[in-house]
């Protein structure tokens, strides 16, 4: 089966670069999973805040809120963000990091509220007083229906003629007469450009290609939802963060999301959580806030990838024609996934990256390593 754009990997990233590739040409993804995002899309904490990352992050989000917020008639049923808000909170020794914190978020997040421990108090109120310090609110920020975005993107891919194929993992991967051919246990498919959105795997399937390697990290992320303390309504809180990353907590369906904000580097895997970071959840929150957690009703952990540079990896590769990557995008690949995937149509087809981003400050060389570009 022959098409214009072979795309290997169904979780977002893929699922975007598939839904805007398909105004282009005939689309086809191949997922190595019987379900389409059973990874690291599945397992999200589900956030979309314009303070997160670095400045390549920041402006693929804030491009990527607009889709959010007025989606293409169709795309889903039901509004994409729901408020939320995130509160940065710091102990009194973490002054400096919360002051660099603050003047990075109001770049992009000129709304940015400083508050005074007693305000960040109200707010969640079983933040400690001998621990807050410092405090600022993103009021703008938001829940994302992760599920929901998902499946948008994977039915406007399918509405665009487009096709998602699962359970057919590469088993060979091979460029010949111009065409990209990949073999799998659904059958052998070619394309003149074949997109690498395969996550933590990003790097196994270029090698496979014969492509040099990036050095992504797939690093463990753990969490774990636990009942809030009794006859307290947590629903309205905003997420809290710790501006140094050692933890957070967001309310999750009347109970507590919480997570060391572990980065753990494994190998490529069905990751699964390990109990000292478990451990390190509870300790860290309970060093924070008045909350005891006496059982924990369930946990997980995820991949989150990165390059070297944490910004993620994404366009032509000069050294293989052909060959695309939408790679590396940690924590941010839900919150960037619109406009990520517009700007890799848009640069796999040798078009300019989006006005909008543009605008935003992001140039397309901000997004491949130098040896990637051409004349690199």
């Amino acid at each position: 089966m022959a098409v214009d754009f072979l795309v290997l990997g169904g979780g977002m990233a893929g699922a975007a670069a598939g839904y805007f590739l398909a105004e282009r040409g005939r689309v086809l993804i191949l997922e190595r999973e019987a379900i389409a995002g059973y990874h690291a899309t599945g397992r999200s904490a589900a956030l979309y805040t314009e303070t997160y990352g670095n400045a390549a992050i920041r402006a693929l989000t804030v491009a990527s809120g607009r889709f959010f917020r007025a989606p293409p008639s169709g795309f889903a049923e039901a509004p994409l963000l729901r408020p939320r808000g995130v509160l940065m909170v710091a102990p009194a020794g973490d002054a400096a990091r919360f002051e660099a914190a603050l003047a990075a978020g109001r770049r992009f997040a000129p709304g940015l509220r400083v508050l005074a421990p007693a305000e960040a108090r109200a707010l969640c109120p079983v933040l400690r007083e001998d621990w807050l310090a410092h405090a600022f609110l993103e009021p703008e920020a938001m829940d994302m229906d992760v599920h929901a975005i998902h499946q948008g993107f994977l039915r406007g891919l399918r509405a665009r003629g487009g096709t998602l194929l699962t359970q057919a993992a590469p088993r060979m991967i091979a460029r010949r007469d111009g065409l990209w051919q990949v073999e799998t246990a659904a059958g052998s498919f070619a394309a003149p450009v074949l997109v690498n959105a395969a996550g933590a795997w990003a790097d196994e399937v270029a090698a496979a290609a014969g492509v040099a390697t990036v050095g992504l990290r797939p690093l463990r992320r753990t969490a774990l939802i636990v009942a809030p303390p009794t006859g307290l309504a947590v629903d309205a809180w905003p997420m809290v963060v710790d501006v140094a990353e050692s933890f957070y907590l967001k309310p999750e369906s009347g109970r507590l999301l919480l997570s060391p904000a572990d980065e753990t580097p494994v190998p490529p895997q069905d990751v699964q959580p390990d109990e000292l970071d478990v451990a390190l959840a509870v300790e860290r929150v309970a060093a924070a806030t008045r909350l005891e957690i006496r059982r924990i009703e369930r946990k997980w952990a995820g991949l989150r990838t990165f390059a070297p540079d944490r910004t993620p990896v994404l366009g032509p590769d000069a050294s293989a024609p052909g060959f695309v990557w939408m790679a590396g995008q940690g924590g941010y690949g839900i919150q960037t996934a619109p406009a990520a995937g517009a700007a890799l149509a848009a640069l796999a087809t040798g078009e300019a990256l989006p006005a909008e981003l543009a605008a935003l400050g992001l140039a397309a060389a901000q997004l491949l390593p130098d040896r990637l570009r051409a004349g690199g």
